[in-house]
C-alpha cells in the first residue's frame, strides 16, 4: 500500500465511476487545467491530511509514474468525507494537485489540518441556514473545496501561497484559523 492512515475504510473495489474519473483526468484534464498541468513531468505527488473531526490521518502518493493512484484516491475520499453524515464523495483531482502545490509554496512538511472537506447537500444546507459565511451552492458539495491550515505555517502566509498560484478560489478566515481553497474560478475573499 502506497499510503497509510489511522482508520481503514470499509471500501468497495474500484468502480466504473472511478475508472472514468481517472481516464478523463489522464486524457483531457492534465493538458487543459493549470492545476493538473503542474503534474507534467512529475514522477510522483504526495499528500498528507489530518481530519480534525475524525482524528484520521492519511499520508499517501496520489500520483505516480504518470497516473493517479486509484487506491490512494479512494482513501483520500474516505478521510475527507462529510463527518456529520458519513457520506463519502469523490474529491476533485485538481483539488489534490492544488493542495500539493500550496504546501510546496508554503514550505511546509506537516499534514494539512482539515476543517471541512466534502459536505453533503444536507450538511451544507444546515450550515448555510445557521451562518451567512456558508454558500448555498458551496463547491464543498462537489468535492471541489476544502478548508485547511498548516500547523507550521502562519495563516496569512498560507493564504498568500495559495493566492500566488492563481488557481481557484482562496478564502481567508483568520478568526476561525483556516483558509478555504477550491478549484472554481479564480477569486479571493
Amino acid at each position: 500500500m502506497k499510503g497509510c492512515f489511522s482508520t481503514k475504510p470499509a471500501g468497495k473495489g474500484i468502480g466504473r465511476r472511478s475508472i472514468l474519473r481517472l481516464g478523463m483526468a489522464g486524457l483531457a484534464g492534465v493538458a487543459a487545467n493549470p492545476a493538473l498541468a503542474a503534474l507534467n513531468g512529475a514522477r510522483e505527488r504526495k499528500i498528507s491530511l489530518h481530519n480534525l473531526h475524525t482524528g484520521e490521518t492519511i499520508r499517501t502518493t496520489f500520483w505516480a509514474d504518470g497516473v493517479f493512484q486509484a487506491d490512494a484516491l479512494r482513501d483520500i475520499d474516505f478521510v475527507l468525507r462529510d463527518f456529520r453524515t458519513g457520506e463519502v464523495s469523490e474529491i476533485d483531482l485538481q483539488l489534490l494537485v492544488l493542495l500539493h502545490r500550496v504546501k510546496q509554496a508554503a514550505g511546509s512538511d506537516k499534514p494539512f489540518e482539515v476543517i471541512s472537506g466534502y459536505r453533503s447537500p444536507k450538511t451544507n444546507a444546515a450550515l448555510a441556514n445557521n451562518s451567512s459565511g456558508v454558500a448555498k451552492r458551496s463547491l464543498h458539495m462537489q468535492g471541489m473545496a476544502i478548508d485547511v491550515r498548516l500547523p507550521d505555517v502562519r495563516l496569512a502566509h498560507l493564504r498568500d501561497a495559495a493566492k500566488s498560484l492563481k488557481v481557484g478560489g482562496v478564502g481567508y478566515y483568520p478568526k476561525s484559523n483556516f483558509i478555504h481553497v477550491d478549484t472554481g474560478r479564480v477569486r479571493y475573499w
